[in-house]
């Protein structure tokens, strides 16, 4: 099985990217995996709270053979451990998944620009109401964020701390923009009724050949 065929064959992740980039450093069980994950803040990005997400993908990365089995460890404390080492094969994969992440934006379908398209279902104050619980959430996140660079930026390269200053930029644009659309819900600028919608929706309705129905007759 060549190099090519094998990368090509393992749907990259987030997950799995993290798995190889920790073997890139030293060989490792799959609980130091998740440890040093959390430890490092990597979980604010990566999802491994679930460690049955981890033991699948370290399972597919193993069948790809983008990792292999170094050794099982055994200790009367802890339960049989199998530590994990990186192939040639996983070494390419990581560098040619980082390198694809980093230049080709995603559509990832986060839940939040779903949610506002449909935000004229609820009523302008119902809704200044939801983003003002949203902002005060956001403003909790980026005083955590701040802590946690603040701690770290004397010991660590800047490089090793690029997923938190990215995160912090996203939710303070994101804070802006919310801070804005509370003030026009607020000033009235930004408003809407169900009989405006309704109209609109009578409008739009022929185009595509809906029919409207009235109200059921009693």
């Amino acid at each position: 099985m060549s190099v090519t065929e094998t990368d090509s064959e393992v749907r990259s992740s987030p997950l799995a990217l993290a798995v190889l980039s920790l073997l890139h450093a030293a060989p490792l069980h799959p609980y130091a995996m998740q440890r040093l994950l959390k430890e490092w803040g990597k979980d604010n990005v990566i999802n491994v709270g679930q460690r049955a997400n981890l033991y699948k993908t370290i399972k597919r990365l193993l069948q790809a053979g983008l990792i292999a089995v170094r050794q099982t460890e055994r200790d009367q404390q802890y339960p049989e451990r199998t530590v994990y080492e990186l192939t040639e094969a996983g070494r390419l994969a990581a560098h040619n998944w980082l390198t694809d992440m980093v230049v080709r934006p995603r559509n990832e379908f986060p839940q939040f620009p779903a949610a506002l398209s449909f935000l004229m279902m609820l009523m302008p104050d119902e809704a200044r109401a939801a983003l003002e619980q949203r902002a005060s959430t956001l403003r909790r996140q980026l005083s955590a964020i701040a802590a946690t660079l603040a701690s770290l930026e004397p010991t660590l390269p800047r490089v090793t701390l690029m997923d938190d200053e990215y995160v912090q930029a996203m939710i303070s644009a994101e804070l802006t923009w919310i801070d804005g659309v509370v003030a026009d819900l607020g000033s009235g600028a930004l408003s809407w009724s169900y009989e405006q919608l309704a109209d609109l929706g009578a409008q739009m309705a022929p185009e595509h050949g809906i029919e409207i129905l009235g109200p059921a007759a009693d």
